[in-house]
């Protein structure tokens, strides 16, 4: 990571803290008490490969046993989404404990989503590749595949099943726009991808910010 882009992930994390605050003490409070403790929840992932750090997330599921909290979410989880956690998920409010992750240093706001530890190791040359770019709470990948995988992952049945479909068709694609990204990356397409990010949730102008919503409410 660059000093620049160090920089920028400081101050834009400490300006978004400043109103953030309070809003993940409520949270926190409405999770707690309608859903249970512990209202955050935290995962292994993988800012390199070999070097591990606790992502911080709002608690979305209810809780499960130890091998059904492995791998990613499909429609095999979906049961166990709470109300409150679909719309955490949905406004995107359940990774706002992640500004914490940008303070560390563990992310950055833009890069390739975290991967978990297995897929790491599963896939040593792709992700040698992705993670020489830090990890972010948005990319390009999440703009461009997101929707796309969560309609894969929906139909799924299984662990089993949903395991396949993601490291058959997610990793690779995702991948590769991870690669296209560290290509390319400069702070001008990480102020783009975050409008877009924006703009998925906010009524900001743009033709290609329509296709992206167009394309996410068919999930």
């Amino acid at each position: 990571m660059t000093p620049s882009k160090r920089i920028f992930d400081v101050a834009l994390a400490v300006l978004l803290l400043v109103p953030g605050l309070p809003v993940m003490a409520v949270l926190w409070c409405v999770i707690a008490l309608r859903d249970g403790r512990p209202a955050l929840y935290t995962s292994e992932r993988m800012k390199a490969p070999g070097v591990p750090f606790d992502l911080y997330k709002f608690r979305t599921m209810r809780k499960g046993s130890g091998e059904a909290e492995v791998g990613v979410s499909g429609g095999d989880k979906a049961d166990r989404i709470t109300p409150l956690g679909r719309t955490l998920r949905r406004l995107r409010l359940d990774e706002l404990p992640q500004l914490f992750n940008v303070l560390k240093g563990d992310m950055s706001f833009v890069g390739p989503r975290p991967p978990m530890r297995q897929y790491v190791e599963q896939f040593p040359a792709i992700y040698g590749e992705v993670l020489e770019s830090r990890p972010g709470i948005t990319g390009l990948a999440t703009i461009m595949h997101h929707s796309h995988e969560e309609r894969l992952l929906k139909h799924s049945r299984s662990a089993e099943e949903t395991e396949e479909i993601y490291v058959r068709q997610c990793v690779p694609r995702k991948a590769a726009i991870d690669r296209l990204y560290t290509a390319r990356r400069s702070l001008c397409l990480d102020l783009y991808i975050l409008y877009l990010t924006a703009g998925k949730l906010a009524p900001l102008p743009g033709a290609r910010l329509n296709r992206l919503r167009a394309k996410a409410a068919r999930v």
